[in-house]
């Protein structure tokens, strides 16, 4: 059987009678140059720091190769970067550019990578929450204080421009799952086994990140975590006005009587049902008749005090869009405590409960570009940091926006500001006295990305 050798050069077409050859000896070349911006905004901000003093290490550090900073540091960039697997991290290890963001450029021991491989990532994946160490696992982390760096990372952004009044998105989503994984259940709904995890957010950036089993309410047990962000928050700004959006799964007593009691306000979807529908049944009527003359979709708002026979303790402000489109009637409903002599019944439907909808594509971002959905580990703990560490990958893409306000990336999403700002091909130059990193002279997205080392602190 013949020998198999990697050739050391690859001969293609020629251009211009000239000969055109490649082969794998640039030395030290990296795909990730724009992570250098992920190194300042963890300098301003402290970011790995905060993240890393989550977790107890109880490994001996004469034998320590790797810290739990540097774990930290690595497991975030990557899914930031867009490697969602650990498997990633075995070829990653050498790379220059997550060394450099790790603040490690060699390793300790001779023969040994800068960073870690997988293995060492899944034992900080599988770190016990707030349990103590055993033989395999050494590392351990308060999920608390973790959920707590998320609103602090939060408040911080506002750099001394306190808000008078935030809006918070409450949502569940369901995280499909194809293994054995703890706390996985069929979900009728969504018609497939899932998990599902729960989700604060403001203005689209996560403060709150909650894994649950398939089986839970998505409902249930909200006030609990929504009080801890509160209060949070409030205690940074005492004034604060806070406002709750939510879709009709959360149009509950216990929600509603707990925004009440704590001075906060709330806007929640609130399903069909023939006593609602027959409320509206004349106005329903009228935009029909509209639509019909007109040809093209009609509404009409109105509101009306509403109960329920048993689970409302009290009457409650209801706001209804009479809608009819050209085939068929569109009513929608929604519950508030919003006053009518300051918010309007459009104006509470149409500006305030409709910008849900970017809650949603927030949420469905972290699944798509920053793999909050990857819960393939057995350990259900395990999962909940998956899902965190996608969430401190958010908040990094966050900090990229505000650096981009004004330009037409300021909206983009993660997977756009991935590929032009942070996948950057470069030379990386290491030499006693400085690092030199050479980008590519040609990459359309460098006014970006100098606007962007511009606006960063530090």
């Amino acid at each position: 059987m013949p020998t198999q050798c990697k050739p050391d050069s690859f001969a293609f077409q020629g251009c211009r009678g000239r000969k055109v050859t490649a082969a794998f000896d640039g030395g030290s070349i990296t795909s990730n140059a724009g992570a250098l911006l992920l190194r300042k905004i963890d300098r301003a901000l402290g970011f790995f720091d905060r993240v890393a003093a989550c977790f107890t290490d109880h490994r001996d550090p004469r034998l320590t190769e790797h810290s739990v900073r540097t774990l930290v540091a690595q497991r975030i960039t990557g899914i930031t970067l867009g490697y969602e697997d650990l498997n990633d991290h075995d070829e990653l290890r050498r790379d220059p550019l997550l060394a450099l963001l790790s603040g490690k450029l060699e390793g300790r021991r001779k023969g040994c990578a800068p960073l870690a491989g997988k293995s060492t990532l899944s034992r900080l994946e599988h770190a016990p929450a707030r349990g103590r160490p055993d033989r395999y696992r050494k590392i351990g982390h308060d999920p608390e204080k973790l959920q707590d760096v998320l609103a602090d990372l939060f408040i911080d952004s506002w750099q001394g421009l306190p808000p008078e009044r935030l809006v918070l998105d409450i949502d569940t989503t369901d995280d499909p799952v194809h293994g054995r994984q703890e706390g996985r259940f069929f979900h009728g709904y969504y018609g497939h086994y899932c998990l599902l995890p729960l989700y604060i957010l403001c203005a689209g950036r996560p403060l709150f990140a909650q894994l649950r089993p398939g089986n839970a309410d998505p409902a249930g047990e909200v006030t609990g975590p929504l009080g801890r962000v509160i209060a949070r928050l409030r205690r940074q700004w005492p004034w604060l006005k806070v406002m709750v959006r939510a879709d009709s799964a959360y149009a509950r007593e216990e929600l509603m009587a707990w925004c009440r009691d704590n001075d906060v306000d709330y806007v929640v979807g609130l399903a069909r049902n023939s006593r609602l529908a027959e409320r509206i049944e004349w106005v329903l009527d009228d935009a029909a008749a509209e639509a019909e003359r007109k040809g093209r979709a009609a509404r009409r708002y109105t509101e009306f005090p509403y109960a329920t026979r048993k689970s409302w303790s009290c009457e409650r402000r209801v706001i209804a869009k009479a809608e009819h489109l050209a085939d068929k009637a569109n009513p929608r409903f929604v519950v508030t405590s919003l006053p009518a002599d300051t918010f309007s019944a459009r104006t509470v439907y149409e500006r305030v409960y409709c910008q849900r909808g970017n809650a949603e594509n927030a949420i469905k971002e972290q699944q798509l570009d920053l793999f909050s959905d990857r819960t393939s580990a057995t350990c259900f703990a395990a999962n909940q940091l998956r899902l965190l560490f996608s969430a401190f990958a958010a908040v990094l893409f966050a900090v990229l926006r505000q650096a981009l306000h004004g330009t037409r990336l300021a909206r983009a999403t993660a997977g756009t500001l991935r590929l032009k700002l942070l996948r950057i091909g470069a030379r990386v130059m290491v030499s006693v006295r400085r690092v030199k990193i050479a980008m590519d002279s040609a990459h359309p997205s460098a006014a970006a990305f100098a606007r962007v080392h511009a606006r960063l602190p530090g």
